[in-house]
């Protein structure tokens, strides 16, 4: 069922027990969509909906409106919603709120969650704790895989995910993994450590999530399992919170780039976006700035030779073209583990390559331009010779930048273009209006 229309038509016009029946064929995005061309009080859908499937419709929403669809509800109700919620989903939707509004939805919750969620809320929001969920499926190895199957009948409709049911000894310490296939191929006497996997993959409770992330990437699990300094297992992590975190990754460094706020929104507020936007334009003012005094220095020789200000902006412009290819390739690089202590040198080589190579093929496409439209052949060569070797520092400047950043713990998303772009700009001109002074006596 997708069609909004016949979304809201069934949930206004359905007795609850029917509504129970079918509202697993509703996705909650679809519902999400269709709830929000409702024009009257929401709550009219929002009450006949059962507790599962709002705390489905929370983990879905946007940040900034789950706490809007929980208090819509009662007190009561919402108490039991949230006993529904995930203690991940749980405390990403905390992690959305003020103080005031955190208390209000804690008040709602027994003494056990209250303390698991406050141990969750403990870690870092971007690393393995801050991220994990505390629902997950374990056993010891000394259990039998039909006391296994037993087991999960009961706990695995509260499992964050069944694919894997994780080994633990006395202390909670991982031993080892099993995957369900493996549980449902063995015959019902088979000891657990029989067919355990030992050799596990985990993430460190303090792991950032990007990491994560690359664990994910590469060995194409479901879920991985968190532990502490003991090697004792605290949650687990899902490949839906993973795609999270990718996405959330992505946007942030795409805004960054663009000098915005990853939190800026298509439909937000004139003043956030200013608050957003506005300082790193102030920022670019002043490397533009320093670009303007490069050229300031240069007044007398473009005053002799005018056809020197109508080619400045394209020899910067394409060392900043340049510097943003291999800017972008190296922080995407950076954020997926692509770049290593062991091949930076080689990368580095290649990215001098290209430039040369590139600046070689557009400094004598620039140069014959330079050559017919001014007639000096000496200019020419001024021209070609500036662009060679701005798009071999745009090039370097792009590798060496991020990394460098990387180095001193700043995000290299957030602050390379700005450097890269006024390496280009101020080098650029330098270079060219440079070298039409040394030259100058042959352009005149």
């Amino acid at each position: 069922m997708e069609d909004k229309n016949q979304i809201l038509e069934f949930i206004l016009e359905s007795p609850f027990e029917t509504i129970l029946e079918q509202i697993d064929e509703i996705h909650p995005v679809d519902f999400l969509e269709a709830l929000g061309e409702f024009d009257d009080d929401p709550l009219i859908i929002l009450e006949k909906l059962p507790d599962e499937y709002v705390a489905l419709l929370l983990d879905y929403a946007e940040d900034d409106e789950k706490f809007n669809l929980l208090s819509l509800f009662s007190k009561n109700r919402q108490a039991q919603i949230i006993s529904e919620m995930s203690s991940d989903e749980l405390v990403d939707l905390l992690g959305t709120l003020d103080e005031d509004e955190q208390n209000e939805i804690i008040t709602n919750m027994n003494t056990e969650e209250v303390e698991e969620v406050k141990a969750l809320l403990s870690y870092d929001p971007e690393s393995a704790g801050g991220i994990m969920a505390t629902e997950f499926i374990s056993i010891k190895e000394t259990d039998t895989v039909n006391e296994t199957i037993n087991y999960l009948r009961t706990m695995a409709p509260d499992s964050e995910t069944p694919y894997y049911i994780y080994v633990v000894d006395d202390l909670d310490v991982l031993k080892g993994v099993v995957p369900l296939r493996q549980i449902i191929v063995s015959t019902p006497d088979t000891l657990i450590k029989d067919i355990m996997i030992e050799n596990i993959i985990s993430a460190p409770v303090d792991m950032d999530q990007e990491e994560v992330s690359h664990i994910f990437e590469k060995y194409g699990f479901m879920a991985i399992p968190v532990v502490d300094h003991n090697g004792e297992i605290l949650g687990i992590i899902t490949v839906d919170d993973v795609m999270e975190i990718v996405k959330e990754e992505y946007t942030e460094d795409m805004f960054r780039l663009a000098g915005l706020d990853e939190e800026e929104k298509v439909a937000g507020t004139v003043i956030g976006a200013i608050k957003s936007r506005l300082p790193w334009l102030l920022v670019n003012l002043v490397t533009a700035t320093l670009a303007a005094k490069t050229v300031s220095l240069f007044e007398n020789t473009i005053a002799q030779i005018v056809a020197l200000a109508t080619f400045m902006p394209m020899v910067a412009g394409m060392g900043g073209n340049a510097g943003s290819q291999t800017l972008t390739l190296i922080i995407r690089g950076i954020a997926i583990g692509e770049i290593s202590y062991e091949n930076q040198a080689d990368i580095l080589k290649k990215e001098i390559a290209i430039g040369i190579i590139n600046g070689l093929c557009l400094g004598l496409v620039v140069g014959v331009l330079g050559y017919f439209w001014v007639g000096s052949l000496a200019f020419g060569f001024v021209i070609g010779t500036a662009m060679l070797l701005n798009l071999i520092v745009a090039t370097i400047s792009g590798y060496l930048v991020p990394i460098l950043l990387k180095k001193v713990g700043i995000d290299p998303a957030l602050a390379s273009a700005v450097f890269v772009t006024t390496v280009t700009d101020v080098l650029g001109f330098f270079f060219f209006l440079g070298l039409a002074t040394v030259m100058l006596q042959y352009l005149i």
